[in-house]
């Protein structure tokens, strides 16, 4: 796998934890894995610096932000040509509905997971934001009615228990 990083069971052991909960200390997480602080501490630069931990981000409820209708959007552009992907790439990402968005194959090109007041705002944001744009040929709404989180992320072949717990 190209660019991929060794990775021994300390720091998969490290990864799960921290994917569980971000905000562990370096002393809590050394002492779950069995290292000293400061090793725990240049593990996690390590893996920070390869790439491997690329940030730290902050999750919100969206129904207590306001949000609570979310919404898959299988997005069809044409003609899907590159001076016409990034603009709509840029314009897509910028809005503040927008939770991700994926390039696809397949008979749709985009699949866009947003977060919405109600169901007229859906309606507002797909005929001011989506269908209203000349590349846009196409739009699919497909609401959610629940997710769930699957974690912890880890690299193929790793121990079994590591990645079975999945609340730490």
């Amino acid at each position: 796998m190209n660019g991929s990083v060794v990775l021994d069971t300390v720091d998969l052991h490290i990864l799960r934890l921290l994917q569980n909960d971000a905000r562990t200390t370096y002393r809590d997480l050394a002492a779950e894995v069995g290292v000293a602080p400061s090793t725990c501490l240049d593990r996690v630069a390590r893996l920070r610096r390869t790439g491997v931990i690329l940030g730290n981000r902050l999750r919100l409820d969206p129904a207590k932000i306001g949000r609570g209708l979310e919404a898959l959007l299988l997005v069809q552009v044409r003609p899907h040509r590159r001076e016409l992907i990034g603009p709509f790439v840029d314009r897509i990402r910028a809005l503040p509905e927008s939770r991700a968005l994926f390039h696809l194959t397949g008979p749709d090109d985009y699949l866009v997971h947003v977060a919405v007041s109600d169901p007229s705002d859906l309606q507002r944001l797909v005929l001011d934001e989506f269908t209203s744009q000349r590349e846009v040929a196409r739009v699919e709404t497909r609401l959610i009615f629940q997710q769930w989180e699957c974690g912890p992320m880890l690299p193929p072949g790793a121990p079994a228990h590591l990645s079975a717990d999945r609340d730490g």
